[in-house]
């Protein structure tokens, strides 16, 4: 009895907390909020126009996502009037996960805040399985109204398709459908924390992919080269095929769209060379590269098409040069490189793990992460000449998009002398074998001498 009462007034002291939070003089003037629904994500952008209705400056404001979409939420980003970042604040509540911006001092009046989210897994494939020849379709589920701790004057929704193939939406008026395009409202008035379920039934052949497990590895090299390798996991994370795969079928089916992915692009540095791709067999040769102005493009092919549940695990890896990606100033160094490399568009990766093996010698290590990552111990790695091990930092995220495809920094010391540490091993071991050669060459294992032959004149 007593932990239920417990438990009752810590809930009542967050709801308390999280109301006096909000100011209720704020409102959001206009919502305009646009739903793209033309890949595997669900990116959705807002322009807020606020207004304060005693006219007081604006100093912070509120953005809330449900408590069941905080887990597919993988991006989130707020900007000022200026496309200035602002620096969000994560906070959970009862009614859902809050987001709290400090917007800057001599902000527009009214003030306007752009957000841009991302969610992954929103889609759900409906039926969940297909033949081979039938069409994928997936279901959105949304809240057609904008979810705000804040009354809102005027909204409009916009809903991008990938197709302007619908087999149902929701009709809650007004409502207009336009080719591939929903539009929801303008409405007037709504309260705070409404909602009114939103599905979206309709056509999607776009690439359901979905990366499992990426294991990238960075093995930097004082000699002028960083080796880069990632051991990647991919499954077709659409509708099921339902019955077998027939080959005759498949090349006999001449639609652009199909639900099943053949290849797709990947893109590496522009400095990346001595670019391989294989897997258990061995080597894909039917992968193409072009090298462009600012990237390399790899066509990858697997070796079968993928169909809903199908699964495929290949390594990839590339040599660039570390002048590019590795500063010096005398013993401290920094390594600035991406966390991941853009696997394919839209992408979505369930988990990736980034391994930086430096050089041996290195000391005072510290990584500075572009955002909340998962650091685990540290670890050593041998490798030919290796005496002590090659200190390894590693770190992983989970539901990673491709607004994570950023820089981390890994700041290290390491002295120059460390250097002629292979150097001097190669020339002692030989020095050391060519002392055991002269020693063999002098010594005599022979049983019984030979006797000295006396010639005569």
């Amino acid at each position: 009895m007593k932990r239920n009462l417990l438990s009752l007034a810590v809930f009542a002291a967050v709801i308390f907390c999280v109301q006096s939070a909000i100011d209720v003089e704020i409102e959001n003037k206009n919502v305009d909020r646009t739903i793209d629904l033309t890949s595997q994500l669900v990116k959705i952008s807002y322009k807020i126009t606020l207004e304060h209705k005693a006219k007081e400056p604006i100093s912070s404001y509120l953005f809330m996502v449900p408590v069941e979409e905080r887990e597919r939420l993988a991006f989130i980003s707020a900007k000022d009037s200026s496309k200035k970042d602002l620096k969000l604040t994560e906070t959970a509540s009862p009614k859902g996960v809050t987001f709290s911006m400090t917007l800057p001092a001599g902000t527009t009046n009214p003030p306007v805040v752009y957000i841009e989210t991302v969610f992954t897994k929103s889609l759900k494939p409906y039926p969940t399985a297909i033949a081979q020849t039938e069409r994928q379709l997936v279901q959105y589920f949304g809240n057609v109204y904008f979810y705000s701790p804040f009354k809102t004057q005027t909204q409009k929704t916009t809903v991008h398709l990938s197709s302007r193939n619908v087999e149902s939406f929701t009709q809650f008026k007004p409502v207009v459908h336009s080719d591939t395009t929903i539009t929801y409202g303008p409405y007037d008035n709504v309260a705070a924390f409404s909602t009114e379920p939103m599905t979206i039934h309709f056509e999607n052949y776009t690439p359901f992919l979905t990366v499992t497990k990426l294991e990238r590895v960075i093995e930097v090299s004082h000699w002028g080269n960083i080796a880069v390798e990632e051991t990647i996991d991919i499954v077709h994370s659409g509708a099921a095929l339902k019955g077998s795969f027939s080959r005759y079928d498949y090349q006999k089916d001449s639609r652009s769209n199909q639900a099943c992915v053949k290849s797709y692009k990947t893109l590496l540095p522009a400095a990346a060379t001595g670019v391989y791709y294989r897997d258990t067999n061995g080597n894909i040769s039917t992968s193409a590269m072009r090298v462009l102005k600012d990237s390399v493009e790899l066509d990858l092919r697997p070796r079968f098409p993928l169909f809903g549940g199908w699964k495929t695990h290949y390594t990839l890896g590339y040599n660039v040069p570390s002048f590019e990606y590795l500063f010096q100033n005398g013993d401290n160094y920094l390594l600035k490189m991406r966390v991941l490399d853009h696997v394919f568009d839209d992408m979505v990766v369930d988990e990736v793990t980034t391994k930086i093996i430096l050089p041996e010698g290195s000391t005072n290590i510290k990584l500075i992460a572009p955002y909340t990552v998962t650091r685990h111990p540290d670890s050593l790695h041998y490798t030919y000449l290796d005496t002590f091990g090659r200190p390894v930092i590693s770190f992983s995220k989970k539901n990673v998009v491709e607004n994570h495809i950023t820089d981390f920094n890994l700041k290290y010391n390491f002295s120059r002398v460390m250097m002629l540490q292979e150097p001097l091993l190669v020339v002692g071991f030989l020095y050391i074998l060519f002392v055991l050669v002269i020693i063999w060459m002098r010594l005599d294992f022979s049983i019984i001498k030979e006797k000295e032959h006396l010639h005569k004149d």
